[in-house]
């Protein structure tokens, strides 16, 4: 039986073990349905591996590949552990760490639709969980297409493979990847769906962005530093810009995003999560339910956007070929798999309006876009202009104080402030006052996936997406998929690979007198 090592045995120095997440992750076996995706082996199998070495995981412990393509444990365990030698955050691997961990993995073949499979999974569980002591306790993770959410929950419902919440001794979750649904018809025609077979407590929706730290550290940052919570208002707010952009295309996944896009791909999941975590009310406790609450009341307070003036506050792009990094990259239309006539976004812009009365009267700015400039996710907080008639002289023009959220890459905050030139004549400057993660602990965070898988082990749903919280960001974006699908653009591609994105996109912000900041 393989048992894993607690903190104080994985780090002789308590001081040189990390800050993480201190929840206690219960007996185990982790099923990941699509075991032979990218996912399961960028990701998922260098995460479990990560936290194996870390004491995070369980001490009883085993992990199952479910997926149809033939293979046996072992060649299993050789491709994982060539996926953690590329993927893993920390690097090499300890080939001691590994031999244990690997003897904790196992492949089950199936086809998603067989029901024999599922007879032999039920069967080969029972048989890991007197091996390994894991006490009838399961994780299931969906890493599949989308189609296959519902089969595999009426499967795992069927063959008595997920259990009543009455059954106190043991218990079954189910971790669902996104996209959840592709507009509100569809989520609420999955969400019936899966209710059949799930109590929605069982359900961990996952939105890796809500596993990154700087995301996690929001509520901490705003909630415990009033310097910064007694600004967080409309007083002294002007207004928020939220930047999501890759600097690569779509690469390989040109079916996938031929049925997605970026509306479906990043706003409705993770820049909705994101802005409700930023916008929200501080909450009576750090319960999951309480934290949920007041995410829904964010997204169910954001204004629908005016039909009548769409294209003042939504954009979309479609990037042409052009230059990323000094190299020619081609357009989406010639990207392997798409139509040479898409009309797919791989680019969108929206102006928000949050209406309750802490964000009334300030506008959130969002953008995201593939083959843009440069690879960063932030939040701009930029306050309001100080009166300047102390400062009215060109070279001493006042600018406004930005604070910056960092989620990706470099995660930390940053302060941009004026400051007086030393000497004489003295014009202000801004400088900015730099936190990062990194620097300042002598260690990278936690990949999003380690505290995500190591949550839904420990049964605490905070950072997962609850069902109202999906509805409410569909019923925002639903009407703009809506308008898209009625109005097709005519002018698409409408940005060159490797600038910020449809030229309009600055028109939303300028026409209100502002502009995008620089990252």
């Amino acid at each position: 039986m393989t048992t894993f090592a607690s903190k104080a045995e994985v780090f002789e120095n308590p001081l040189e073990e990390p800050i993480r997440n201190l929840k206690r992750a219960e007996p185990c076996i982790l099923v990941i349905f699509g075991a032979t995706g990218d996912l399961t082996a960028r990701k998922l199998v260098p995460a479990l591996y990560n936290m194996a070495r870390e004491g995070q995981l369980p001490a009883h412990f085993a992990c199952v590949g479910f997926a149809r393509r033939d293979k046996n444990h072992d060649i299993f365990r050789n491709e994982m552990f060539e996926a953690v030698n590329q993927f893993s955050r920390v690097k090499p691997v300890d080939p001691e760490i590994w031999k244990e961990f690997s003897q904790c993995l196992f492949y089950h073949k199936s086809n998603f639709n067989e029901d024999e499979g599922y007879d032999s999974l039920h069967k080969f569980l029972k048989t890991l969980d007197q091996q390994f002591n894991t006490k009838g306790n399961r994780v299931y993770y969906l890493s599949t297409q989308p189609t296959f959410f519902s089969m595999i929950s009426d499967k795992l419902s069927q063959h008595n493979l997920v259990y009543n919440q009455d059954e106190a001794e043991k218990w079954s979750r189910v971790i669902i990847e996104k996209p959840f649904g592709r507009d509100l018809e569809s989520s609420i025609q999955l969400q019936n769906e899966v209710e059949r077979c799930l109590d929605e407590s069982q359900i961990y929706r996952i939105d890796h962005y809500l596993g990154k730290e700087t995301v996690q550290n929001l509520m901490a940052f705003r909630f415990s530093n009033a310097i910064f919570e007694d600004l967080w208002n409309n007083h002294h707010i002007d207004h928020v810009q939220m930047t999501v952009a890759e600097d690569i295309g779509i690469g390989t996944r040109g079916k996938l995003w031929e049925e997605s896009g970026s509306l479906r791909d990043i706003v409705q999941n993770h820049m909705m999560q994101v802005l409700s975590l930023a916008a929200m009310e501080p909450p009576i406790s750090f319960d999951s339910t309480a934290i949920h609450d007041e995410k829904v009341k964010v997204l169910e307070s954001i204004r629908a956007f005016p039909m009548d003036e769409f294209d003042e506050y939504v954009i979309r792009g479609q990037y042409a070929p052009g230059y990323v990094d000094g190299e020619l990259v081609k357009g989406y239309r010639e990207e392997d798999n798409v139509s040479p006539t898409s009309n797919v976004e791989t680019f969108v812009a929206l102006k928000l309006h949050i209406d309750n009365w802490r964000w009334a009267g300030v506008p959130f700015y969002l953008r995201t876009g593939k083959h843009l400039p440069k690879k960063v996710t932030d939040i701009s907080v930029v306050f309001k202009q100080a009166p300047g008639f102390l400062f009215n002289k060109e070279e001493s023009r006042l600018q406004q104080n930005i604070l910056s959220i960092r989620i990706q890459p470099d995660e930390g905050i940053s302060l941009k402030m004026n400051c007086k030139v030393p000497g004489l004549p003295s014009p202000l400057q801004p400088v900015k006052m730099d936190f990062r993660y990194g620097q300042y602990f002598g260690l990278e965070p936690p990949e999003a996936y380690e505290r995500l898988i190591t949550d839904c082990m420990a049964g605490d749903r905070t950072l997962f997406a609850r069902w109202d919280e999906v509805l409410a960001s569909w019923k925002l974006l639903d009407p703009v998929l809506t308008k898209w699908a009625e109005a097709p653009p005519k002018d698409f591609p409408n940005y060159p690979a490797g600038s910020w994105g449809a030229e309009r996109a600055d028109k939303i912000i300028e026409n209100d007198g502002r502009e995008w900041c620089l990252l």
